[in-house]
């Protein structure tokens, strides 16, 4: 495929409008987008991927916006994938995040994208893997991820990025109960954003005595880095942790763990789509209303319908 190859040499020399039509393609779920992430991922496993999670409210974006900028003085190429909610009309990203990202979209060596999360659950979307690898094999060091800001579910980026950065801010009532069953097992770094806001002390001694009582960082503490990203401060200290945490993970040889990890996620989610896809398929059969009503009448198991309806898509095929 002539126009593929094109399109994937644009991306290794770090165009832009290589970048975006890929990007364009992957989002689409195209079968083109579809082999483009595959033929990159030997080109990818570069990048230090930080994702950066939290509530709404807690100044993700603004955050992003002033580190990418701090990112950038220092030399760093720099990817952003937005995970926005979807637009309940079309199904498309509602851009918040590149309204509130102008400072950094506007330089050369800083892409973003939003990408519509399309009801998936776990802040982040379908694509996030395939865009993530399309933007480490075109060079970018340093790639964030913003999920959608849906609490403590967003657990998924885990399985994304290198280093997550939770993202807190005072005086928003049970920040921290809301995160305490998911997402602050998941921290490497914490930072209370907002910091000027009566309640910031609190809120770090709430974190640190929850930290202490984990059992999830054994040979890494938590930096907890109060910052106020609407004027800078704080994103020196940011970018040190997020630093001294990827020096960490090579250090201690972790890297290739995350990058088994973020396959075996991306096979994980190829069957899940697998699913859905027959389920839909299934849904548009004659015989589906008569399924409903067997499994209801207890003429038979679910679980033999749902044999039924693999055996007849390999059939089909």
């Amino acid at each position: 495929m002539k126009d593929l190859d094109e399109l994937r040499q644009g991306i290794f020399h770090g165009q832009k409008r290589a970048i975006a039509r890929g990007l364009t393609w992957i989002e689409q779920g195209r079968y083109e987008g579809k082999l483009l992430a595959q033929q990159l991922f030997s080109h990818a496993g570069h990048a230090h991927v930080i994702g950066i999670t939290g509530a709404p409210g807690v100044g993700k974006s603004t955050l992003v916006n002033t580190l990418t900028l701090h990112l950038r003085n220092q030399g760093f190429k720099v990817g952003i994938l937005a995970v926005d909610p979807s637009s309940p009309f079309t199904g498309g990203a509602i851009l918040g995040d590149r309204i509130r990202m102008q400072d950094s979209v506007m330089d050369t060596g800083v892409f973003m994208r939003s990408l519509a999360s399309r009801g998936h659950l776990g802040g982040l979307s379908r694509a996030t893997f395939g865009a993530l690898t399309l933007l480490d094999a075109a060079g970018f060091d340093k790639i964030l991820i913003e999920t959608v800001g849906a609490g403590q579910s967003e657990v998924e980026i885990m399985e994304m990025a290198h280093t997550t950065m939770v993202v807190l801010a005072p005086g928003m009532g049970d920040d921290i109960q809301a995160i305490k069953a998911g997402i602050l097992e998941i921290g490497q770094v914490f930072v209370v954003n907002k910091a000027d806001r009566d309640g910031a002390d609190h809120t770090v001694r709430s974190i640190r005595s929850m930290l202490a009582l984990s059992s999830e960082h054994p040979d890494w503490m938590p930096p907890i880095i109060k910052t106020v990203a609407e004027d800078g401060r704080g994103m020196e200290e940011v970018s040190q942790a997020l630093e001294r945490h990827h020096q960490y993970l090579i250090e201690h040889g972790l890297m290739d763990r995350y990058r088994w990890s973020q396959t075996e996620h991306v096979i994980e989610q190829a069957v899940s789509d697998l699913g859905e896809r027959l389920i839909r398929q299934a849904r548009l059969n004659s015989d589906w209303a008569k399924r409903v009503i067997d499994v209801g009448e207890g003429k038979i198991d679910a679980d033999r319908v749902a044999e039924q309806i693999w055996h007849q898509s390999v059939q089909e095929e």
